[in-house]
């Protein structure tokens, strides 16, 4: 019986995109055959880098890996996931606090469309790591060289002298 070939997507704001998240992305693409990161807007949140600047970000990040690929999108992830035709959705876990949140956003993406989500718990050291998190320590001027790659920190501290 032939190998089912497996795509799925990470989907998430990525406001910077932290060393959390590549955790999950490296753990992730060692389960699938195809990972994309999905890189969503939010109208909700005050967000500080452009869909574009985000997708620039994570791809100089990840270009080397193999299977991984890096888009935009907008509107609901359920419906960006069936018309990439992915198999899963994977999330990445820090707390209890995310899994009752991601519960149950897996048990409606699963009613209304029938894709299933896939969490991978993130590792101990990122566990308390937030985009939201990171732009504050930012603004303030704190050493974030743990927590984010360094061509981010550039960056984020950039955009923050802009305003």
């Amino acid at each position: 019986m032939a190998k089912k070939f497996v795509r799925a997507i990470f989907p998430g704001s990525f406001d910077p995109i932290t060393n959390g998240h590549l955790d999950v992305i490296h753990r992730g693409m060692k389960l699938f055959d195809e990972l994309v990161v999905a890189v969503g807007r939010s109208p909700i949140k005050n967000q500080l880098f452009t869909p574009e600047e985000r997708v620039e970000m994570i791809e100089e990040l990840v270009h080397d890996l193999p299977g991984v690929s890096v888009e935009a999108f907008e509107g609901l992830t359920v419906e960006y996931a069936a018309g990439r035709k992915a198999d899963v959705i994977l999330r990445g876990l820090r707390s209890l606090t995310d899994v009752q949140y991601e519960f149950q956003l897996a048990m409606t993406n699963r009613a209304v469309t029938g894709i299933e989500t896939i969490f991978i718990m993130t590792s101990e050291q990122y566990g308390f790591t937030s985009s939201t998190l990171i732009r504050e320590i930012a603004s303030l001027g704190g050493d974030l060289s743990n927590l984010i790659p360094k061509s981010v920190q550039e960056r984020l501290k950039q955009r923050l002298n802009e305003k």
